[in-house]
């Protein structure tokens, strides 16, 4: 689309709007680098923590978005709801159909933008995502693609890291390094009680939120960063972008997080990554 040059007519806030596609396509790159489904499966109790906190029950049409390698998608499946199974990075959503061919589950699997969801509206009981479409570089647009396809009376569950926690901060970490893009929200917001009633308020009937801990369990803290550095897709790519000085300044400010958060009281990693879980019961 042709934009006129005349000063008259241009808003000047426009001029610095983000380009939202070519972030989408970055973070779609990012994801699909290394293999997040190693660090993925670890996080299997949060999607069966929201499952129950959605109290599903059997039947029950349940869309998984940005569904990743399909933890939520599976502890749905285990309780016998009819699951769908979407993200924007092919390969993801390879290795879900893989774990869910193992235990014998039906699930769909469909790779969908979570801006864009190709389904008609009102197609779902309930709508999920663990720690998926907070990632989104459209936040007001995602939110209303998550209300869109669930039915009236539905539900919608979330489970979205804080800005407080240690992921949040990994990410705050990153943004000294490798700077955001000019006008995008950050992904951390997701996890606040504000920003989900400024996405979800205005068609909303209830919003439940609770306060919970993922505990990252590892052989040591550089152990973590091993693992995160080769198969963490944003991790993998920020070490990518920095020289030898810079990686090393980084490594050790994720070491200072790690230290700060660890409570092992020895070698190894037992770091508590606080998230809020959010329950929407939809008009």
């Amino acid at each position: 689309m042709e934009v006129a040059l005349n000063p008259n007519t241009i808003d000047p806030t426009a001029l610095s709007l983000p380009d939202l596609n070519t972030l989408k396509t970055r973070q779609r790159t990012a994801w699909a680098t290394g293999d997040y489904a190693v660090v993925g499966t670890t996080l299997q109790i949060v999607g069966e923590n929201l499952c129950e906190a959605l109290d599903l029950r059997s039947g029950a049409r349940v869309l998984d978005v940005a569904a990743g390698n399909g933890n939520a998608s599976l502890a749905a499946a285990r309780r016998w709801c009819d699951v769908t199974s979407t993200d924007y990075v092919s390969t993801l959503l390879e290795s879900g159909r893989k774990r869910a061919e193992a235990e014998g589950h039906p699930i769909r699997f469909q790779e969908a933008d979570a801006e864009h969801l190709p389904f008609p509206s009102g197609s779902f009981d309930v709508v999920m995502s663990t720690f998926g479409v907070m990632f989104t570089a459209d936040q007001d647009k995602a939110a209303h693609e998550l209300m869109r396809v669930c039915k009236p009376k539905g539900r919608i569950g979330l489970a979205n890291w804080t800005p407080e926690s240690f992921i949040g901060q990994v990410f705050k970490t990153i943004g000294t390094y490798i700077p955001p893009a000019a006008g995008v929200k950050s992904p951390s917001l997701w996890g606040t009680q504000a920003r989900l009633e400024e996405l979800f308020g205005h068609s909303a009937r209830t919003i439940q939120f609770t306060t919970r801990e993922f505990v990252f369990r590892y052989r040591s803290p550089a152990h973590w960063l091993e693992v995160f550095r080769t198969y963490y897709g944003p991790m993998n790519k920020v070490f990518a972008a920095l020289d030898i000085e810079k990686q090393a300044a980084f490594t050790q400010d994720l070491r200072a997080l790690m230290d700060r958060f660890n409570r092992s009281g020895d070698y190894s990693l037992v770091l508590p990554s606080e998230y809020l879980e959010v329950v929407i019961d939809r008009k």
